[in-house]
């Protein structure tokens, strides 16, 4: 699973949470570096959690660039921005689910392990 976030901190807590949960977590902190993280044909993501504000991309074209380079990824979209047009255009360009930012991670490992469910089904 990929974590893609520019806050150092979150990242950290969200990648060390994953991986005590039993995932395989790699992490990037701009959208220049998740593309090349999904561009590496050696490392195939199922969930990808993206943060919807980041340096290098503040809408929605990275979402679906990445729903294109990895269309069987399950892709969790994380934003201290949600309004309902954000969610919906989201869901339209094929994101798994929307999460608001402050969350717990007990919840978001749970979504997690759905999506993973999900792309696994």
């Amino acid at each position: 699973m990929l974590v893609v976030d520019d806050e150092p901190l979150i990242r950290w807590s969200l990648t060390e949470t994953l991986r005590d949960c039993g995932h395989d977590v790699s992490d990037a902190s701009d959208a220049g570096s998740a593309l090349a993280a999904a561009g590496s044909p050696a490392r195939p993501f199922d969930v990808v959690l993206l943060e919807f504000r980041l340096p290098d991309s503040n809408d929605l074209v990275l979402l679906g660039t990445l729903r294109r380079m990895i269309p069987e990824a399950q892709i969790i979209m994380m934003t201290a921005y949600g309004t309902p047009e954000l969610f919906q255009q989201a869901r339209d360009l094929g994101a798994y689910r929307v999460v608001n930012k402050p969350f717990e991670l007990g919840a978001l490992a749970d979504l997690v392990l759905q999506a993973h469910t999900a792309t696994s089904a």
